[in-house]
């Protein structure tokens, strides 16, 4: 397969993946809304269960890599410390100011998908794509 085609396909299926994780994400978010009203107690633990979900399919299967596993995650982890108290904050302010809860939700999903896609290619995997066998 070209690099561009597998590239294109790579893209898809992390797409996919995403989606996938989103639904999770967006779930998990919805049932702990109604029992917890503040924003961020839902948003956190439905952002760490749709990372694990993510993570675990895009390693495998996205990216084809068999980096080691601890330090994989721990580069996920640290684009995360720095992702989850800036977007939580930001959604603070949003649904401090009025914004419905899952408008931040989708508009910060956005943002987590295109910057981790990135983040994956570009440090996590980086040289150590298609390793799996």
């Amino acid at each position: 397969m070209s690099n561009n085609k597998k590239e294109v396909w790579q893209a898809i299926k992390f797409t996919l993946f995403s989606v996938s994780a989103g639904v999770i994400q967006i779930g998990s978010f919805a049932l702990l809304e109604i029992f917890v009203k503040d924003y961020w107690i839902p948003y956190l633990i439905s952002l760490v269960l749709s990372i694990l979900w993510n993570f675990t399919l895009n390693r495998r299967y996205t990216f084809k890599s068999a980096a080691n596993i601890p330090i994989a995650m721990a580069k996920v982890f640290g684009f995360y410390l720095i992702f989850t108290p800036l977007s939580t904050y930001l959604g603070s302010l949003a649904e401090a100011m009025g914004t419905n809860d899952f408008i931040i939700l989708a508009v910060t999903m956005a943002s987590n998908f295109v910057l981790e896609f990135l983040f994956c290619k570009f440090v996590v995997y980086r040289g150590k794509e298609d390793t799996l066998k």
